[in-house]
């Protein structure tokens, strides 16, 4: 797939920078100058295969399949291990599990591929953590015990539903954010985030489970996301936005009275990408976002407001091993980068398409660097992502950890599927663009097999799709294997009130 659009830096990453680094970095050498490790992670290697469904699918697949055998019997995972063994860590982060069912249904989605759930497996084999215990490595034992890919998820679903005295899913030593790790290490505190994105694993499954024939385990899935958001909107809002968590303690996290973090992005954004929110609380907690979260003048977006200090507040909670990095770098009130890229797809979702270009135009590293100034403030590599932005003085601006990021396989889907619009169903492609003022429209190519489509976006009085001359309804394309070259018009109706670019085709531009 390549994009040609009036933007060259959109057209540099999306055509090249984003998925090398997503592949070359992360899934092959799994190192960088920042991180020299090796390992694979179960949650960071399916994040960003899951980027790969238009351009390397198998290799979703095989990332589904390999992380599987590293799930133990009980249903949770290794949070990492050195291949070509099984020597890792058994953990209590709360969330890693889960991406194995979500990414199942995204490769199936995508794919058509029902047959990858009938993969058998082995199950893994270990000591379990004792109390106090916040992780065990070494190297577990392959069990006899063997499962079906579909069984596999299965067990991770189940064994995530565990939930706290809010009737919020366990935090464990953390979710997305590692670095609260002492949140509820206890075993008490709960994760708001991780009601979300559960809400999201579980409506996702249900379809799946249906399509099984499963429809105990369906009903389950619904039923425990019907209680769960009941649940986020009874003890996870906060008057203005969500909150992120509650500690073991019961203290909540996240909540305006709070010393620290009275906001965090990511329990706002994924309140929208979950679709499980109020709609209307879930606009405010976006709105709460752009006026709390997001510094224009600086071009950063912190992830939560404001940082945690260096040293303990007298009885508050310790959140963790945020606590060291210094106020304003890295999860520490800097800019998490794929956090503000979930916001960005969350705005999308709500048809903010404005507002998510903006903050796209904002984490676009040649866009950072496109000036001797910006170079001199970002001090990283102009072609791929840094995972973290400073937003602390004297170094505003200035990116962190570089290459090493699984905000390179969100940015790409940032802008192929929520902004240009670019879905893929099996054999059909769902094309849904929200393009920013100013723009005539967009040129692109997509592969499918032997075939190839060209396919031009551009606006126009009225909607229609025109393949190969031929007007069809709706802005749904089936794809076919002939080995011939199809051309391909979407016109994409003007916004009422929108200052649109004149309606001239865009500009032509090779993209081959």
């Amino acid at each position: 797939m390549r994009i040609a659009t009036p933007d060259p830096a959109l057209d540099v990453l999306a055509n090249g920078w984003l998925l090398y680094q997503t592949i070359a970095c992360r899934m092959w050498a799994r190192s960088s100058h920042a991180q020299s490790g090796g390992a694979h992670g179960f949650r960071d290697g399916l994040q960003d295969a899951m980027a790969l469904v238009h351009t390397r699918p198998h290799l979703l697949r095989e990332q589904l399949i390999e992380c599987a055998a590293h799930q133990f019997v009980e249903g949770d995972v290794q949070h990492w291990w050195q291949p070509p063994g099984r020597y890792g860590a058994r953990t209590r982060c709360a969330d890693d599990h889960l991406w194995l069912p979500l990414a199942a249904c995204r490769y199936i989605a995508a794919s058509g591929d029902l047959a990858v759930l009938d993969e058998s497996l082995p199950y893994l084999e270990g000591p379990a953590l004792e109390e106090g215990e916040e992780a065990w490595i070494g190297e577990p034992a392959q069990s006899a015990q063997r499962g079906d890919l579909y069984e596999h998820c299965v067990r991770a679903i189940r064994h995530g539903l565990r939930f706290g005295a809010h009737g919020l899913p366990l935090m464990g030593s953390g979710d997305c954010n590692e670095a609260m790790d002492r949140v509820g290490i206890a075993g008490e505190g709960e994760s708001v985030w991780l009601g979300f994105f559960m809400a999201e694993v579980l409506g996702r499954f249900a379809e799946l489970a249906e399509r099984r024939a499963d429809f105990g385990f369906a009903t389950t899935c619904r039923a425990a996301a019907q209680v769960l958001a009941a649940r986020l909107e009874e003890h996870g809002w906060d008057g203005e936005c969500y909150r992120r968590a509650y500690f073991d303690d019961g203290a909540p996290l996240g909540a305006s009275d709070n010393a620290a973090c009275r906001i965090d992005a990511v329990a706002q954004s994924w309140s929208v990408l979950s679709g499980v929110a109020d709609p209307e609380r879930a606009a405010r907690a976006m709105a709460a976002f752009d006026a709390r979260l997001v510094q224009r003048a600086h071009k950063v977006v912190p992830l939560l407001d404001p940082p945690f200090d260096l040293q303990p507040d007298g009885g508050n909670p310790d959140p963790g091993t945020i606590r060291a990095y210094p106020p304003g770098v890295r999860e520490n009130g800097g800019q998490w980068t794929q956090a503000a890229v979930w916001a960005a797809m969350a705005w999308a979702r709500m048809g903010q398409g404005e507002r998510a270009w903006e903050l796209l135009d904002m984490l676009n590293p040649v866009k950072l660097a496109a000036t001797q100034e910006g170079a001199a403030r970002y001090r990283q590599e102009p072609y791929v992502l840094a995972d973290d932005v400073c937003t602390a003085a004297p170094h505003i601006g200035r990116g962190g950890w570089s290459w090493y990021t699984g905000s390179a396989g969100w940015m790409y889907r940032l802008i192929v599927e929520s902004l240009l619009g670019v879905e893929r169903q099996g054999e059909r492609l769902v094309l849904a663009p929200q393009l920013p003022c100013g723009w005539p429209g967009f040129r692109m190519e997509y592969r499918y097999r032997g075939s190839v489509y060209e396919i031009e976006v551009r606006f126009a009085e009225a909607g229609a799709l025109l393949v190969d001359g031929r007007t069809l309804e709706g802005n749904v394309l089936d794809l076919v294997d002939d080995g011939q070259r199809h051309r391909v018009e979407l016109l994409v109706p003007r916004r009422q009130g929108a200052a649109m670019a004149a309606s001239e085709p865009t500009q032509s531009k090779s993209i081959t």
